[in-house]
C-alpha cells in the first residue's frame, strides 16, 4: 500500500471509528479488508499524528462558556453542546438537534402549548425527537409558509406534524404565505375568525422554539436557500443592516425590529412575543454568531442550546 493511500485509508478509518461509533468489524466489512488492518490503520493514525485524542472535562470549558454568555445576558440557561471542532458544522447540528430533542422532554409536558418556528435546526432537531405521550396539548407553527417559487406548506407542516405527533399532541399548522405581497392583505387576512384562532394559540403559547435564520449561513436557513425571498427583499435588508431573523421576522444589529418595511408583510410573530414568552433559542453555525449576538441583545429568549464551537466564537468575538 502507497504511503498517501495508507493515509487516505488512517484517516476513513479513523473517522469512522471515532466520529460514527462503528466498531472494528463493521469498519472492515464495510471496507472490506480483515479486522487486524483496521487496527493496524487505527495504530499507524495514532502514531502519525493523524488523531488527536484530548480529555475533556464537560464542566470545564462548556461550563466556563456557559456561565460567561449566561452573566452577559442574564439567559434563564445556557446548554453549551460539547462537538469535535474538526466534525464540521452539518456534525454540530446533528449533536445539538440530538441534545434539543431530549431536553425538550424535560419541560414540555400535558396541558402545555408548544410554538415552533419551522427551518432548517427544527427539522434537525425533528429527527431526533423521543417519544413521550402528553395529554392536552398542542404544537402551533408560529410562521407561514407559502411562497411564490413553491407553496412550501408541504414543508412546514412536515415539521409541525412530527413535533404533535411525538409529543401526542394536537397539531395547528398556519397555512398563510411566509411575506405577503402588501401589508394590507396581511392586515385583513389576519381579522379573520380561523387565523386569529392560531395567533391566539401562538400567544398562548407556554414554550417558543427556534433558531436564528442567516443570509450566509454554512447550512443556510430554508428561509434564505428555499425561494421565499426576492432580489428586491435582500436590497431591502442589506440597506436596513439586517443581521438575521425568527420566525421571518427580521432584526438589526443592535437588536432593534423597528422601521424594517418587509416585517409589515411578515407572517411570523410580533418578536416581542419572544421577549414575553420562554423562548428557546437553538443555534449551530459560525455563520449565525453576528445574528445571535443581536438577538441577545433584543432579548428575544430565555434559554440558549448552542455548540461549543459557536458559543467560544461568540464570546471571543462580542463579550470578552
Amino acid at each position: 500500500m502507497k504511503q498517501t493511500q495508507k493515509i487516505t485509508m488512517a484517516v476513513q478509518v479513523a473517522r469512522m471509528y471515532y466520529y460514527h461509533n462503528m466498531k472494528t468489524i463493521a469498519i472492515a466489512e464495510e471496507l472490506n479488508v480483515s479486522r487486524s488492518t483496521v487496527s493496524r490503520l487505527l495504530s499507524y493514525a495514532k502514531s502519525e499524528g493523524l488523531i488527536d485524542i484530548r480529555i475533556i472535562d464537560p464542566a470545564e470549558e462548556p461550563g466556563r462558556l456557559e456561565k460567561i454568555i449566561t452573566d452577559k445576558f442574564k439567559l434563564h440557561n445556557v446548554h453549551v453542546v460539547t462537538v469535535p471542532e474538526i466534525a464540521g458544522e452539518a456534525e454540530w447540528l446533528e449533536r445539538v438537534a440530538q441534545y434539543t430533542a431530549s431536553y425538550l422532554n424535560t419541560i414540555f409536558h400535558s396541558n402545555m402549548i408548544l410554538g415552533i418556528a419551522w427551518g432548517t435546526t427544527m427539522t434537525a432537531i425533528s429527527r431526533h425527537l423521543l417519544r413521550k405521550t402528553t395529554h392536552n396539548s398542542h404544537v402551533v407553527q408560529l410562521n407561514g409558509a407559502g411562497n411564490t417559487r413553491s407553496m412550501g406548506i408541504d414543508y412546514a407542516s412536515e415539521i409541525i406534524m412530527e413535533f404533535a405527533n411525538n409529543f401526542n399532541a394536537r397539531a395547528h399548522l398556519f397555512p398563510v404565505p411566509t411575506f405577503f405581497d402588501y401589508p394590507a392583505t396581511k392586515q385583513a387576512l389576519w381579522k379573520e375568525g380561523s387565523i386569529k384562532r392560531i395567533l391566539d394559540l401562538q400567544k398562548k403559547s407556554d414554550i417558543l422554539l427556534f433558531s436564528i435564520g442567516a443570509v450566509n449561513a454554512g447550512i443556510p436557513s430554508h428561509v434564505y436557500s428555499g425561494g421565499y425571498l426576492e432580489e428586491a427583499d435582500y436590497l431591502e435588508l442589506e440597506k436596513n443592516n439586517i443581521v438575521g431573523d425568527i420566525a421571518t421576522v427580521f432584526f438589526k444589529e443592535d437588536g432593534n425590529i423597528n422601521n424594517i418595511p418587509i416585517n409589515e408583510r411578515a407572517s411570523g410573530p410580533d418578536l416581542e412575543l419572544f421577549q414575553e414568552k420562554y423562548s428557546v433559542c437553538v443555534v449551530s453555525g459560525l455563520a449565525k454568531v453576528r445574528g445571535l449576538y443581536a438577538a441577545m441583545k433584543g432579548r428575544f429568549m430565555k434559554e440558549l442550546i448552542i455548540d461549543e464551537p459557536t458559543a467560544r466564537v461568540l464570546v471571543d468575538r462580542y463579550i470578552l
